[in-house]
C-alpha cells in the first residue's frame, strides 16, 4: 500500500505502521514458542512424575482426550494416547460422561481441584481432577476402602485409631477423621501426652482445638492397638484424667453393655436397653439375655479376657418373650483401673438371619422333597410285590378259608402304606394329579356328609358359599383330602367343641398380594376358607406348620403330614395356602385357586354305581420289561392267570435283544418307566421304529408327570402308577389291546 499511496507522507506512514506490525508479529511468535515450550518442559515434568505412581492417571485436554496415561493406567485399561477418559472408565462407572463433566465444573469453581468417592461392583473408587492450565487437567483414579462398614476391631460407628509397636497410626476409620479433622501419621500428632491412659480420660488435638475423649485401648493382634475415642464422662475434670462413667453414652447410637469379666452387666446404654428388652439390668447374668454360641459364652469372654479370641463377632438369639430377635455381638476388652471390663458392641441381625433361615429352610424342603419323591419310588416297588402277591394268595381262598382274614388284613395294611406314600409324594409335589373342572358348591356338597362324621358331635359345620361361584381346575380326589386334613386339625383344636366355618368367595387382585414370602399374581381367584375357634399356633410355630413331621399334637395323635401334604397338593395345583392364627382365639387357612378361564359347561353327574368287574381273559403275547424282580414275577403271573403270553425282560437293552427276532410278535408292551441302563421310553422309541403297531403300558413309581412330555411322542401309550393290583393290570392291559 505504501507504493502504491501518491503522496511520500502517506508512503512514509504506511511503512512504518508495516514495519510496526511486522515487529508485533515476530514478538508475538517468541512469547507463543516460548510459552509452548514451557508447557511442555511441564508436561514432560509431570508425565515423567506420574508414570511411577501406584494409582492410574491420565493427563487429558478439556474435551476429555488422553494426552498421556501412566503405567498402571496402560495396565488397567489399555489406554493409547488419543482416546476419551470417558470411553476408558466405561467399564467401571455406570455413568462416567456425567460424573467427568460434575467433578471438571466443580474444579473450576473451587480453585481448579476436585474428588468424588463412588461405589462400584468392585468396590469404592476415588476418582480426582486437578487443572494443569486452561486446556490439560490430571485425573486420578484409585481404589478406597469402604469406611463406612464396620468390621474387626472398627467398631459400629465409633471412633477407633488402629497403631502399630512404634505409635505409628495405621488405620483411622471414618468416626476418627470427623473428630480429629484430618488424616494424622502418628500418635503424638493427635495425643498430647504419651503413652494413651486406656480407661482415662486423654486430651487429643483436632482441627477445632483441644478437646477430651475417652481412650480404650484394645489389643488387635501382631503387636498392633485399637484405640477407641469415646465421649469423656460428664464429671470429667479438665485439668487431668478421671474415673469414667457410662453416663454420656445414652446418646450415642450404637447399643452398648459393659460386664465385668465374669459376664455380670455393670452398665449399658438406652439403644442398648432397647435392643435386648426389659430383661436387661444391672448385675444380671449375659448367658440369661442370649443364646446360641454352641458352648458357654463364659468361655468366650474368657478368651476376651486372655486376648486368645479367635473370633470377636458372633451372632446370637436374644431370650426375648415378646419377638424373636437375633443381634451380632463384638467384644472388645477394657482395661480400668479397678478391674478389666468388656464392652460388647450389638447390631440388630434380624433381617440377616432371617434371610438366612428363609434360604436354610428352601434348601431343606428341596432335599426332603427329593428324599421323598425317591423313597416313593423305592416303597412303591415293595408294596406292588406285597400287594400284587397277596392277591395272587386271595385268589386260592375264599372268604370259608382261616387264611383268608390274615390275607385281607395284608391286603389293607398294604393300601394303607401306598396312602402314606401318596402323602409324601404330594408333599414332595410329584404325586398324580388328574384335574378337571370343579365347581367347589359341588365338591362340598358331595363331602359334606363324610366331614360331619369326622367332626363328631360336639362340633358343628357351617358353610357358606359365594353365589356367583367361578369354577376351578383341581384334582377332586386330592382337594377333597386337603379339605378333610383343614377340617380334621380344626376339630381337633376345639376339644371342648364349637364351630368350624366353611366358606368360598370370589375375589380380584388388581394388584400383586406379597405375603409370606410368596408374591400372588394379578388376577381372578375363587378363595377357599376353613375357620375354628380353637386354640390358635403359637406365633414362632406359625411358619412351622407346613413342614413335613412338624405338629403341635402329642405323640400318637398325628404324623405331621396332613398340612404338609395339603400345601404340596394345593402348589402343584398352581393355587396359594396361607394361613393366620391368634393364640386362644383360633385359626383360619386360607388357599386360594385361580379362576378357570374359558370354561366348558358342566356336564350332569350320572351317579354311578360301583361294581366290582371281573377283569375279561384276554389273548396275545406282551413284553413285560420290570428290573424289579418281585414285581416282575407278579406281573407275569398276574397276565398269564388272564391268558396271555409273557416274554420277561430285566433291562430295556434285554428287551431289545428279544425283540431282534422277526419271527416273533408282539402285541403290546408293559414296561418300568426308570431303569438301569436305558428308560422305559427310550428302548420303547427305538422298539416302535420296526414295530410301530405294538401298543404300550408304561408303570412307574414315580409320578405320571415325569412322563407326560415323553409320553406325547409315543402314540398308544397309557400310564398305571404303582402300586397297582392284579385287577388294575389286567383291566389296562386288556382295554389296550381291546
Amino acid at each position: 500500500m505504501a507504493a502504491l499511496a501518491p503522496e511520500p507522507l502517506i508512503q512514509l506512514c504506511l511503512s512504518a505502521v508495516a514495519l510496526a506490525l511486522m515487529g508485533l508479529g515476530f514478538a508475538v511468535t517468541l512469547s507463543t514458542r516460548k510459552m509452548r515450550s514451557t508447557q511442555d518442559h511441564a508436561m514432560a515434568a509431570i508425565t515423567s512424575f506420574i508414570e511411577r505412581d501406584v494409582s492410574s492417571s491420565f493427563v487429558c485436554t478439556g474435551d476429555g482426550e488422553i494426552v498421556c496415561a501412566n503405567a498402571t493406567a496402560r495396565k488397567a485399561f489399555g489406554t493409547c494416547a488419543g482416546e476419551t477418559l470417558a470411553g476408558t472408565l466405561r467399564n467401571t462407572f455406570a455413568n462416567p460422561g456425567g460424573i467427568i463433566f460434575r467433578l471438571k465444573a466443580t474444579s473450576e469453581m473451587e480453585n481448579g481441584a476436585a474428588r468424588e468417592d463412588i461405589v462400584t461392583r468392585k468396590g469404592y473408587m476415588r476418582l480426582a481432577v486437578h487443572a494443569l492450565n486452561p486446556e490439560h487437567f490430571l485425573w486420578r483414579l484409585e481404589a478406597i476402602s469402604d469406611t463406612r462398614q464396620s468390621r474387626g476391631s472398627d467398631g459400629p460407628g465409633l471412633p477407633m485409631v488402629m497403631v502399630g509397636r512404634t505409635g505409628a497410626v495405621l488405620y483411622m476409620n471414618e468416626g476418627a477423621r470427623t473428630l480429629i479433622g484430618t488424616r494424622s501419621k502418628s500418635l503424638d500428632a493427635i495425643f498430647d501426652v504419651l503413652p494413651v491412659r486406656s480407661g482415662e480420660v486423654n486430651f487429643v488435638t483436632t482441627s477445632d482445638g483441644r478437646t477430651q475423649v475417652l481412650a480404650s485401648k484394645v489389643d488387635a493382634g501382631a503387636g498392633r492397638s485399637a484405640i477407641y475415642l469415646l465421649p469423656p464422662p460428664s464429671d470429667a475434670e479438665t485439668t487431668g484424667p478421671s474415673k469414667p462413667t457410662w453416663s454420656s453414652f445414652q446418646d450415642l447410637p450404637v447399643p452398648l453393655i459393659r460386664f465385668s469379666s465374669q459376664g455380670e452387666v455393670r452398665s449399658f446404654n438406652r439403644k442398648g436397653a432397647d435392643l435386648v428388652g426389659p430383661g436387661l439390668v444391672e448385675g444380671v447374668h449375659i448367658s440369661t439375655l442370649m443364646e446360641g454360641l454352641g458352648r458357654p459364652i463364659a468361655d468366650w469372654i474368657g478368651e476376651t479376657i486372655s486376648g486368645r479370641a479367635v473370633q470377636q463377632s458372633e451372632f446370637l438369639r436374644l431370650k426375648r418373650t415378646d419377638k424373636e430377635m437375633f443381634v451380632q455381638v463384638a467384644l472388645n476388652r477394657m482395661g480400668d483401673q479397678d478391674e478389666t471390663s468388656i464392652v460388647a458392641v450389638l447390631a440388630d441381625a434380624t433381617e440377616l438371619k432371617t434371610l438366612e433361615a428363609q434360604f436354610v429352610q428352601s434348601q431343606k424342603m428341596q432335599a426332603i422333597g427329593q428324599l421323598a419323591g425317591g423313597v416313593a419310588h423305592d416303597f412303591n416297588n415293595l408294596l406292588t410285590a406285597i400287594s400284587g402277591h397277596c392277591d395272587l394268595l386271595l385268589l386260592r381262598h375264599d372268604q370259608g378259608d382261616t387264611d383268608y382274614s390274615d390275607l385281607m388284613q395284608i391286603n389293607q395294611n398294604a393300601n394303607r402304606a401306598a396312602a402314606l406314600v401318596g402323602q409324601l409324594l404330594a408333599f414332595s409335589r410329584k404325586q398324580m394329579l388328574r384335574p378337571e373342572q370343579l365347581d367347589l358348591r359341588d365338591t362340598m356338597a358331595d363331602l359334606t356328609h363324610l366331614l360331619n362324621r369326622l367332626v363328631g358331635e360336639k362340633v358343628r359345620l357351617n358353610l357358606s358359599h359365594d353365589p356367583v361361584l367361578k369354577p376351578i381346575r383341581a384334582d377332586k380326589r386330592q382337594l377333597e383330602q386337603v379339605l378333610m386334613n383343614l377340617v380334621v386339625n380344626a376339630r381337633d383344636a376345639m376339644p371342648d367343641g364349637g364351630e368350624i366355618q366353611i366358606e368360598t368367595e370370589c375375589i380380584t387382585l388388581g394388584d400383586p398380594l406379597e405375603r409370606d414370602r410368596v408374591s400372588v399374581p394379578v388376577g381372578d381367584y375363587v378363595c377357599l376358607r376353613v375357620m375354628d375357634a380353637g386354640v390358635g399356633i403359637p406365633a414362632d410355630k406359625l411358619q412351622k406348620v407346613f413342614e413335613p413331621f412338624y405338629t403341635t399334637k402329642r405323640t400318637g395323635e398325628g404324623t405331621g403330614l396332613g398340612l404338609s401334604t395339603a400345601y404340596g397338593i394345593v402348589k402343584q395345583t398352581g393355587g396359594f395356602i396361607f394361613v393366620d392364627s391368634t393364640l386362644g382365639r383360633g385359626t383360619c387357612f386360607s388357599i386360594m385357586f385361580p379362576v378357570l378361564e374359558c370354561a366348558s359347561p358342566t356336564p350332569k353327574r350320572v351317579q354311578k354305581v360301583e361294581t366290582n368287574v371281573e377283569p375279561k381273559h384276554g389273548e396275545g403275547v406282551i413284553l413285560l420289561v420290570e428290573d424289579e424282580a418281585p414285581v416282575r414275577a407278579f406281573a407275569s403271573r398276574a397276565l398269564r392267570l388272564r391268558g396271555y403270553t409273557v416274554l420277561e425282560a430285566d433291562s430295556a437293552e434285554a428287551a431289545l435283544k428279544t425283540l431282534e427276532d422277526d419271527d416273533l410278535s408282539v402285541d403290546l408292551f408293559v414296561t418300568d418307566v426308570v431303569m438301569p441302563g436305558k428308560d422305559g421310553p427310550s428302548w420303547v422309541r427305538e422298539a416302535l421304529k420296526e414295530r410301530p403297531e405294538v401298543r404300550v403300558v408304561f408303570v412307574s413309581g414315580y409320578a405320571e408327570d415325569r412322563l407326560n412330555d415323553q409320553q406325547e411322542s409315543i402314540p398308544n401309550s397309557v400310564f398305571l402308577p404303582k402300586p397297582f393290583s392284579l385287577n388294575d393290570l389286567a383291566e389296562t392291559v386288556h382295554n389296550q389291546l381291546h
